[in-house]
């Protein structure tokens, strides 16, 4: 049985269908690859975060992108929060972002 993507609002999937064409491309493959084979895909593509949050790295010839994620019973799995990146480290307001929604994506499907 496959996996399930869902998003947390549809803002969220726009900003991800917004991402410049490389990055987006690259985001179209990946998270195709998670529907079959699961969310853990391994570095680089993707990076455990603790308590349930992942992180999908994507990388373009526009620069790097981050999508955070987080799984639910059921083999769904939740696209939670997207940015562009600037810097060599995720800023941490980014990650709470991602936090704060999956608390709430969390308590709605416990």
């Amino acid at each position: 049985m496959d996996y399930t993507i869902a998003y947390y609002s549809d803002a969220v999937q726009d900003e991800i269908l917004n991402l410049p064409d490389t990055l987006a491309a690259r985001y179209i493959v990946l998270t195709r690859r998670m529907e079959v084979l699961g969310p853990n895909l391994g570095v680089p593509h993707t990076k455990a975060f603790g308590e349930g949050l992942f992180e999908l790295r994507l990388k373009g010839a526009e620069g790097i992108a981050r999508v955070f994620f987080c799984t639910l019973v059921g083999r769904r799995i939740v696209i939670l929060h997207s940015f562009i990146k600037k810097s060599e480290r995720t800023p941490p307001s980014e990650r709470k972002v991602a936090e704060a929604r999956m608390k709430e994506v969390k308590h709605a499907h416990p």
